[in-house]
């Protein structure tokens, strides 16, 4: 799929699986059809530096972005028209954005080191900043089983478990990675934790005691820029700066078949698509492939 002018940062998949969204630091958003590889009307544009996380909400009506602008900005999905203004209040590029299993809420973290809730209707901000780690906040997820769990990776190489309602962090600090944290992803049921590292691994934890599950899966060749639990949470994707994308057994952590090649430069972005039969990559040499 081509038809950003620079690297694809982020990419996924519509709840039903009919489209695919991605952002770029050419500062748009573009929604293609999944089945045919098009683009969908016009890209979104209104980001003044480039779009570096994407989310659909669980509705799909609606699309989340974060930019190296500072803002979060909310889009109609059908129209690809902004809504309300964009949600200001990081002091830094936002780099990752997420709904809530509801739609009711949404979290961003930044490279100002915090993470925010945010009203998903009015736009603002929910509660008190959420502080703790040390160096950019570099991914954040909610725990899909509505139980207001929030999961954060930092630059400075740790994991950190919050409670969404309170603000407050849950247990310890999760550590292991020897680099930067990327990417961080619950397990479909909420249990697990999928985390990748410049470190060159990927980590599994469980999300209740926040110890390491099983070895770190080391095949990557470089970075693990990004990673993903599969709609069945059999199975793991993950993206590399070695330009290839990986699929993993989630029980045993044994690679599942070779490695997908094709993309010129870094995978940035990788997600399963609903039903888990699609793989949707964004990377650095513009596209994103399917």
């Amino acid at each position: 799929l081509t038809g950003h002018e620079s690297h694809v940062d982020s990419v996924a998949f519509s709840p039903e699986g009919m489209k695919i969204v991605s952002g770029s630091y050419d500062k748009t958003i573009r929604i293609w059809d999944a089945a045919t590889g098009q683009q969908v009307g016009d890209a979104l544009t209104g980001h003044e530096y480039w779009v570096t996380s994407i989310a659909f909400s669980p509705d799909g009506a609606q699309i989340v972005s974060g930019s190296s602008d500072d803002t979060i900005r909310i889009w109609d999905a059908a129209t690809g028209q902004q809504v309300g203004d964009a949600l200001t209040g990081h002091e830094n590029r936002v780099t990752s954005v997420a709904f809530s299993p509801d739609g009711a809420q949404i979290v961003s973290g930044s490279s100002d080191n915090t993470i925010r809730i945010w009203d998903a209707a009015t736009g603002q901000q929910v509660g008190d900043v959420l502080t703790g780690h040390e160096y950019s906040v570099t991914s954040i997820a909610f725990s899909p089983d509505g139980a207001q769990i929030i999961v954060s990776g930092s630059s400075d190489s740790t994991i950190r478990i919050w409670d969404a309602a309170t603000g407050q962090q849950v247990g310890d600090v999760l550590t292991g990675h020897e680099h930067q944290v990327t990417s961080v992803a619950f397990s479909p049921d909420g249990a697990q934790i999928v985390s990748g590292s410049y470190d060159k691994t990927i980590r599994i934890w469980d999300a209740a005691t926040g110890q390491q599950v099983g070895d770190a899966l080391t095949r990557h060749e470089d970075w693990v820029n990004s990673v993903a639990f599969s709609p069945d949470g059999a199975q793991i994707v993950s993206g590399s700066s070695d330009n290839t994308i990986r699929i993993w057994d989630a029980a045993t952590g044994q690679q599942v078949g070779d490695a997908l090649t094709g993309h010129e430069s870094h995978v940035n972005s990788v997600a399963f698509s609903p039903d888990g039969a699609q793989i949707v990559s964004g990377s650095y040499d513009n596209t994103i492939r399917i």
